[in-house]
């Protein structure tokens, strides 16, 4: 056998046995064809919320105002926080966004004018709001299917880049909110496991 034949039948056997080991591990099939481009983002999108809902569930209702100033620095550190989004700002910002992207992933108009989330208060009502837009996202998502997945959007974005941003731009804003909760002496909820 050549060296090209040698390496193909190894990196194959190594395929195999991790397709083998994952079905034996999960007790489900591996997929031998394309996956359904709305139940694997789907798939991502649950993951995210779950983290992002458990963290904002656990941050307690006094602390939703919390944003980040020089008080909470070793005094003559340099930092700047003008303007720094307080914690439910960033949650808001979160369900303006899944909205923003669901909606241009998939057509569908959301129940809510996502520009009046800015005014939201209070700790179920910012919850509240995060929950829906996050059902509205899986709507959304669902609509995706392996024949307009790539179809264009605006410029090179397609359907699934949309769906793969959403996740990406909330996984960037969580990665915040875990910071605000360590700055308040907590640890987030996916760190305690």
């Amino acid at each position: 056998m050549k060296m090209k034949q040698v390496l193909f039948a190894a990196i194959f056997a190594v395929c195999v046995g991790s397709a083998v080991g994952v079905q034996a591990q999960t007790g489900t099939p591996v997929p031998t064809g394309p996956i359904d481009p709305a139940k694997s983002f789907d798939g991502s999108l649950t993951v995210f919320e779950g983290e992002f809902m458990a963290l904002v569930k656990a941050m307690p209702a006094d602390k939703f105002d919390f944003a980040p100033s020089p008080a909470i620095f070793v005094p003559g550190q340099k930092t700047e926080f003008t303007g720094v989004r307080t914690f439910a700002a960033i949650v808001l910002h979160v369900a303006q966004a899944n909205y923003n992207y669901a909606g241009r992933l998939s057509g569908l108009k959301p129940d809510v004018d996502p520009k009046v989330l800015a005014n939201v208060k209070g700790k179920d009502a910012v919850i509240a709001a995060a929950q829906a837009s996050f059902d509205f996202t899986h709507k959304a998502i669902a609509t995706l299917t392996v024949a307009n997945a790539w179809d264009p959007i605006r410029g090179t974005q397609t359907r699934a880049s949309l769906a793969g941003g959403v996740i990406a731009h909330g996984f960037d804003e969580y990665g915040q909110l875990v910071e605000y909760l360590r700055m308040n002496g907590m640890v987030p909820p996916a760190s305690q496991k």
